[in-house]
């Protein structure tokens, strides 16, 4: 989406606003014994009160077989993203690292973000992935600004996550975001500087690293959206929805 109007910019400011809220008690509930069926309910239950529409609950991406059935998704341990809360639920366990990535709609504007927090008290390569990716998604909107390219975010994401001496996961990446839940460009977490769609005013996009502790290879589940990686090792994934203003890049789920 590329916004045009004040009343866009307005209404894309309050949306990152009620779910920046949203996804930081839904952050601060997963605790050891709390099963992820337990998180989505109280993402919807925030999100309706608050007279917003979950985004991903019902969606039905390109290539999926069937809507996606909660309103939150909770990826756990080897779990990449995607993970379904509420058809399987898990019981988190004491160091589990939980990617938690949520979506609403606020007045017709779609925004998207995302957090890995640990479970009780994680270990160190876990407290060193999570702190690595994070830091992926800060050089990526450091990078994003106009006249500048999506490889430059992709680059500044992939540097950070490679120097860490993590994998970035290739498979998957950011997005356009605003009117839809996924939107012209695709963001990579891998390339080069001088590469993909020129970045303009008003352009708003989900940025979203992804780090393997392994290799960086995904599987597909039999649920048809829970990806894991492919050698079992852990993952991380943070995600902001961002403005792009003239200045650089403003944090609307900050």
């Amino acid at each position: 989406m590329t916004i045009a109007t004040g009343e866009q910019r307005e209404n894309l400011i309050e949306a990152g606003k009620r779910l920046a809220a949203t996804l930081r008690a839904v952050a601060e509930a997963a605790r050891p014994g709390v099963s992820s069926e337990e998180l989505d309910d109280l993402a919807e239950h925030l999100i309706r009160g608050g007279g917003d529409i979950p985004a991903f609950l019902g969606y039905t991406p390109e290539g999926a077989r069937r809507p996606y059935p909660a309103t939150l998704c909770v990826s756990v341990n080897d779990e990449v993203v995607h993970g379904i809360p509420n058809e399987s639920p898990k019981i988190l366990k004491e160091g589990d690292i939980v990617g938690l990535d949520l979506g609403l709609t606020h007045n017709g504007i779609v925004v998207d973000a995302a957090v890995t927090v640990a479970a009780g008290r994680p270990d160190a390569q876990a407290e060193d992935l999570l702190r690595a990716t994070e830091r992926a998604l800060s050089a990526g909107i450091a990078a994003a600004r106009p006249g500048a390219r999506v490889g430059g975010i992709s680059s500044a994401i992939q540097g950070e996550i490679e120097r860490a001496g993590f994998s970035v996961v290739k498979d998957l990446g950011g997005h356009g975001v605003g009117e839809f839940v996924h939107e012209e460009p695709f963001v990579p977490n891998f390339g080069r500087a001088d590469e993909g769609p020129e970045l303009v005013e008003g352009m708003v996009l989900a940025l979203e690293p992804i780090a393997s502790a392994g290799k960086g290879s995904v599987v597909l589940a039999p649920d048809g959206y829970t990806y894991r990686t492919k050698d079992g090792s852990r993952s991380a994934h943070f995600e902001h929805t961002i403005l792009i203003e003239k200045g650089g890049a403003r944090i609307i789920t900050a």
